[in-house]
């Protein structure tokens, strides 16, 4: 089985970590990975952040603002010139002035703090914080470096066969019968199957699905690499020993799949992902109870597989020097505003379970993890409603536009209070065997789901220059942050 890195990537890693320390010493700097798969907020979250930072408001939990001890914050320019910037200021008026949500992140991208502020002792320091936006989809990539091109077309194909990803992938199913991998090289075959296996993959993160553990992850968010040999291969029936002929189709596809891993996959783990300090996972796990009892099996096998690929621990003078690693990582559940207050415990208590098998593993290494139920910017506001005389606890928000309950379809101006429903005291219950737990959209009408969470606009009224509406940003700032101002 090929090795994940190897001695040379090591080496480079190692470079370019003490070339980062010898920097560190004159200009204290700190690496923050900020990422989630596809919908999680990721964008929200570093915009909602940067602003935080800059514009203050109310930050209780987050001490260092709280106190006052915090002088200022501005932006500089970012540290990586082939790296895009994080395009902080668009984003921002998106939020603020449209009232829109900005797009998904699909590419790498970079923004540079510098933070001054005064130690509880007294004088001023300075605080450089490298934030780095990446799509979770491309951690998902990780494990493949481990793998051969047998071990992954078996994986991908156990999955495509099982439950309510099998009529989803019936297409591609359909073209992978009709394909020999004994046969001869054919680019128009090799490009037929990329294309089946992409829109397979693409089908299984509909709303009524929502799968999470989807790799490859640059097959949905293909950039500059579209339609290169290194998109162009799919999962085969191999034989039982997975060996592949010479000249033949699955040779073909065996040698960009490893192109895949060299190309795009171990850069990325070497040049940035072994570089951070720290890491937040932004976890969207409200679509999944939305979908149903496999969207949420399946979005705890994609975190625990995210958190494999994560080099944990406490660091040492030669680990900081030759082989960094990542010391805190918070889990959010995001988009908490589309709850009531009453259930945020319960979200991050499902938010627990979710990564119970990963942190208790990964606790073992010494890093500090935390979980979180936050809204980087809160959409919402609470209320109370009566149904049948009984008064319940609700939430007040323009649904987006396209959105329809009970016959209803929203424009994306109206203002509605709704009742979000109340999640189980006790989580175990969702994660009943054989998905007995609760229903979903994969399996029954929308109308007979048992959770029905919109999404929401962002609210009316807010502006650029004052602080953003949160629910427990602060918390995530005092734990990734705090520390390093104290």
């Amino acid at each position: 089985m090929p090795a994940r890195i190897t001695l040379l990537d090591e080496a480079r890693i190692g470079l370019r970590a003490l070339f980062d320390r010898v920097e560190d010493i004159a200009a204290p700097t700190l690496r923050l990975g900020v990422t989630g798969l596809s919908r999680s907020g990721k964008t929200v979250f570093t915009t909602a952040l940067i602003h935080a930072l800059i514009r203050g408001g109310r930050l209780p939990v987050f001490e260092a603002a709280n106190s006052g001890r915090i002088a200022g914050a501005v932006l500089k320019p970012q540290p990586d010139d082939a790296v895009p910037r994080f395009p902080y200021e668009d984003h921002l008026a998106q939020i603020v002035e449209a009232r829109l949500w900005p797009s998904s992140t699909t590419r790498i991208s970079e923004l540079r703090l510098e933070i001054r502020y005064a130690p509880p002792r007294g004088g001023e320091r300075t605080l450089t914080l490298d934030l780095v936006d990446y799509p979770g989809e491309w951690l998902l990539d990780l494990p493949l470096l481990d793998m051969s091109y047998a071990d992954f077309c078996r994986t991908s194909l156990t999955l495509a066969r099982e439950g309510v990803r099998a009529p989803l992938a019936a297409p591609f199913l359909g073209a992978l019968a009709a394909a020999s991998p004994s046969g001869p090289e054919d680019e128009t075959r090799a490009r037929a199957l990329a294309a089946a296996f992409t829109q397979y993959l693409a089908a299984c993160r509909s709303e009524r699905v929502a799968m999470s553990l989807l790799p490859p992850g640059r097959f949905l968010m293909p950039g500059d690499l579209e339609g290169s040999p290194a998109l162009t291969f799919a999962p085969l029936d191999l034989p039982s020993d997975g060996k592949t002929r010479p000249g033949s189709l699955a040779a073909m596809m065996e040698r960009r799949f490893e192109a895949y891993k060299s190309a795009v996959v171990r850069p990325f783990f070497r040049e940035h992902f072994a570089r951070l300090d720290r890491q937040i996972v932004l976890v969207d796990a409200l679509s999944a109870l939305n979908a149903g009892p496999a969207a949420l099996a399946d979005l705890e096998r994609a975190l625990d597989s995210i958190l494999t690929a994560f080099r944990l621990g406490r660091n040492s003078i030669v680990s900081t020097l030759f082989r960094p690693r990542i010391e805190r990582v918070l889990f959010a559940a995001t988009k908490a505003d589309h709850l009531h207050h009453t259930s945020h415990d319960r979200l991050e208590a499902i938010l627990q379970k979710l990564v119970e098998r990963a942190l208790a593993r990964a606790k073992a290494e010494g890093a500090l993890f935390d979980v979180a139920a936050l809204s980087a910017v809160r959409a919402t506001r609470e209320a109370t409603m009566t149904r049948n005389g009984e008064v319940l606890p609700a939430i007040v928000g323009t649904p987006e536009a396209g959105q329809e309950v009970a016959g209803h379809t929203f424009d994306g101006d109206e203002e509605v209070g709704v009742f979000p429903g109340d999640l189980p005291a006790v989580p175990d219950a969702l994660f009943a065997p054989g998905g007995a737990g609760f229903r979903g959209l994969s399996s029954t009408d929308g109308a007979d789901t048992d959770f029905r969470f919109l999404r929401f606009r962002p609210p009316a009224g807010i502006g650029a220059g004052a602080p953003l509406p949160h629910i427990r940003l602060d918390r995530a700032l005092q734990f990734l942050l705090g520390d390093r101002l104290a």
